[in-house]
């Protein structure tokens, strides 16, 4: 036995230290579950309880960064094993998506059920576990306080998509004798939900060549929008058809400035994101990208609206060339399970200047018109075009009603739209995101004088 060993610890403690480490660096395909920050911190306090300094210091500082990271998460160890296994992204899990596990080779059947076999013999090294193995390294009286949450079943993260928790694999998984055993349930899993980051995230951006996760999407939701009900009712008859599979067009929103295109599109998220939806947000000077970013998504299982907010493009901009491409096609077959929502307050999505007109003169354009015309009707390439005009007043005050009915402001009709047409004359004009923005303050104003009121009865009360 290795004099750096557990000199305190029993020899089957050390023994058993030593087959977990072995267990975790014959992972054949599921590595990045030990990658992040708790599988990190979880081998880092395995070799400290080994290779210990007499003191016991370092032990006791890895267990404490495991404990740590393992409460940011909040889930317990066994959990967090299951969550990571369910969104690893690997050979298997990426075959799974396309392929009936009777087609995938068997050698990455094997190498799954491997690593399951794995997973299972680490799962049981929980948290008491270790907590008792510091406490004998550490001459502790009593053993460190263990990590653990009372709720039963799986907890999962913010960010981590509601289907997780009512999957019927997590749980059986964790109830297997041999977790091996639940590699075809795995699969089907994989085949549903997809895995990686369109498994954990609903919400994402491009950027800097690849996707970023957005864990705190915009929560904003449909029955907040009001006036601009036909716009809204064909917006998620089209989505509805790209959740089921038919040719869903590609949509350009465009209108006043406030009126609630944006609003619109991200809302789509928050109906739809548990039926497989996500929304992959590319600013415009990622859309170069766009061509690449479609084949990416092509063979996953979810549903993508690729949203591009106020679009608008300079001559001879490569992001028009390639946005071209996607709305347009070329010898590549169109992905069935991607579109582009964008929103633009220009119909005419390309600058036009005067300049730019076509007039007889040597080395001009034979067809001018042609390229001009060409250029103006770029918003044409897009299946379904949703326009938003400005709100009159009887739209802006219908919105403000609502809004203010939902946040549950107790002014009197009249009261409340004479105060939100002042606040439109003095600030953004009548829209609905003037709208918005005066129920916010109202309502912070509201709260805050009846806080006031609050103190000052309670302070003559006592006094």
């Amino acid at each position: 036995m290795d004099n750096q060993a557990m000199s305190t610890g029993s020899f089957s403690s050390y023994t058993k230290i030593q087959f977990l480490q072995r267990q975790a660096a014959s992972l054949l395909l599921y590595q990045s579950v030990l990658q992040s920050e708790v599988g990190i911190a979880f081998l880092d306090l395995l070799q400290a309880i080994r290779y210990t300094d007499a003191d016991a210091l370092g032990c006791l500082q890895a267990y404490g960064n495991y404990f740590h990271a393992l409460a940011a998460r909040n889930q317990n160890w066994e959990d967090y094993l299951i969550t990571q296994i369910l969104t690893s992204e690997n050979p298997f899990t990426r075959c799974a998506q396309r392929e009936d596990l009777k087609n995938i080779p068997p050698a990455l059947v094997a190498a799954t059920q491997h690593d399951l076999q794995v997973f299972q013999s680490l799962s049981a090294c929980n948290s008491a576990v270790l907590s008792e193995w510091v406490q004998t390294v550490a001459h502790l009286p009593v053993s460190p306080v263990v990590w653990y949450l009372e709720q039963e079943g799986l907890e999962i993260e913010t960010g981590l998509i509601k289907q997780y928790r009512e999957a019927a694999t997590v749980a059986s998984l964790q109830q297997l004798d041999n977790w091996a055993d639940g590699v075809e349930d795995l699969a089907v899993y994989y085949r549903q939900f997809g895995t990686g980051l369109f498994a954990e995230y609903r919400a994402l951006r491009w950027q800097g060549g690849q996707f970023i996760g957005i864990p705190h999407p915009d929560q904003v939701k449909l029955d907040a929008l009001v006036g601009y009900e036909s716009q809204q009712d064909a917006l998620l008859k089209n989505t509805e058809f790209l959740l089921s599979g038919e040719a869903a067009l590609h949509v350009l929103l465009y209108g006043s400035r406030g009126s609630g295109k944006s609003s619109l599109v991200k809302a789509l998220l928050n109906e739809y994101g548990d039926g497989n939806l996500r929304l992959v947000e590319v600013a415009k000077s990622e859309l170069k990208n766009l061509p690449e970013i479609v084949e990416q998504l092509r063979e996953v299982p979810q549903k993508f609206i690729i949203f591009v907010d106020d679009l608008s493009f300079e001559e001879d901009d490569d992001a028009f060339k390639a946005l071209k491409v996607v709305l347009e096609g070329n010898l590549t077959a169109r992905s069935q399970n991607v579109v582009v929502y964008a929103t633009s307050n220009r119909r005419h999505l390309i600058r036009e200047f005067f300049a730019d007109r076509p007039t007889p003169k040597d080395n001009a354009e034979i067809h001018a018109w042609d390229t001009m015309q060409e250029k103006l009707s770029f918003s044409d390439r897009f299946g379904l075009t949703l326009t938003f005009e400005g709100a009159d007043q009887k739209t802006y005050l219908k919105i403000v009603n609502h809004l203010a009915a939902q946040a549950g402001i107790n002014l009197s009709q009249e009261d409340l739209e004479y105060q939100a047409l002042q606040w439109a004359t003095r600030h953004n004009g009548r829209s609905g995101r003037t709208a918005r923005q005066f129920v916010d303050y109202l309502k912070a104003d509201l709260s805050l004088n009846n806080n006031k009121f609050n103190n000052q009865s309670q302070h003559e009360l006592l006094s």
